[in-house]
């Protein structure tokens, strides 16, 4: 059997010591604040991230170094025989078609996964992977069941604020103007290749009752669970660093969905960049079923 070791980025919301528990690499992702480079809980907290956003610093998002990634690459496959790879969503950032370059030259012994994934779903895709190689599935295989059911997941997230999707140019002044005087909540969505409008409410409480109805959709209608939710899992994120009000969503899911051990963990630092703190999310995944794969 062969020995594969695993690979993924910070976006996924795994940290540095999680990472070690699991055995397995994440890569910092590089931003830079104010033109000076950070790496993503290796020199940048979630405090930092947090306190530099508040103050309107000047806060961008950048790929991994090439030499970084073939690397750690080297390193690993002297010691393990193949390697899933498991990036951003290649829609959301240009990693991922670098890593798939650079893979060319491994001799198929790097699987660059790209199931368009960001934040607790790739996070999820990344313990998927850990459940396939331990029952004996090789790299190739997981990396086509990772992509055959990269649609099977959503993430539906409320803003706090649409300063920082205005700032990114996502919004024009006038709607984000409109928005905060009408005291409107958006609601997004991330399924599969961006990040897109998807409602919007009046307050908090309707925004959730609006994200949790599209969850129940989407287990019904994609991902064919009727109303079970015994083949999904389910998760809460949220931006910032006060995570009360997401464990009382946790709690108002769990109410709905008492059999589920709802996720809680925090938005990756590369979507809050462009929706600031306070946001909080719901996302849902279809479990891995080994008879797929």
């Amino acid at each position: 059997m062969a020995k594969i070791a695993v690979v993924t980025d910070s976006n996924s919301g795994i940290t540095q010591s999680e990472a070690e528990k699991l055995g397995i690499t994440v890569i910092p992702m590089p931003f830079t604040i104010n033109g000076e480079t950070f790496f993503e809980d290796i020199t940048l907290t979630q405090e930092q991230f947090y306190a530099n956003l508040e103050n309107d610093a000047q806060i961008g998002t950048s790929q991994p170094a090439i030499s970084d990634i073939t690397d750690i690459w080297n390193r690993l496959l002297e010691e393990y025989d193949e390697i899933v790879h498991i990036p951003m969503s290649s829609s959301l950032s240009g990693s991922c078609q670098t890593a798939i370059m650079l893979s060319d030259d491994y001799n198929g012994k790097v699987h660059v996964v790209n199931n368009q994934r960001i934040s607790v779903t790739q996070k999820q895709s990344v313990l998927d992977t850990l459940e396939m190689i331990s029952n004996g599935i090789d790299g190739e295989r997981i990396k086509n069941y990772l992509e055959k059911t990269k649609l099977d997941s959503s993430i539906y997230i409320t803003l706090e604020t649409l300063k920082y999707l205005k700032k990114g140019g996502r919004v024009t002044p006038s709607a984000a103007a409109l928005a905060s005087l009408l005291k409107i909540k958006p609601i997004l969505q991330i399924q599969g290749e961006k990040l897109d409008s998807f409602s919007k409410a009046r307050t908090k409480k309707l925004a959730k009752k609006i994200m949790l109805n599209a969850v129940l959709s989407d287990m019904k209608e994609r991902f064919n669970c009727g109303e079970s939710d015994e083949n999904v899992l389910l998760h809460v994120a949220y931006s910032g660093t006060d995570n009360s009000e997401a464990l009382e969503f946790k709690k108002e899911i769990q109410s709905q969905f008492p059999s589920q051990s709802v996720i809680t963990d925090p938005l990756s630092l590369s979507i809050a960049c462009h929706i600031g703190s306070g946001a909080l999310a719901i996302a849902c995944t279809k479990k891995l079923n080994l008879n797929d794969v």
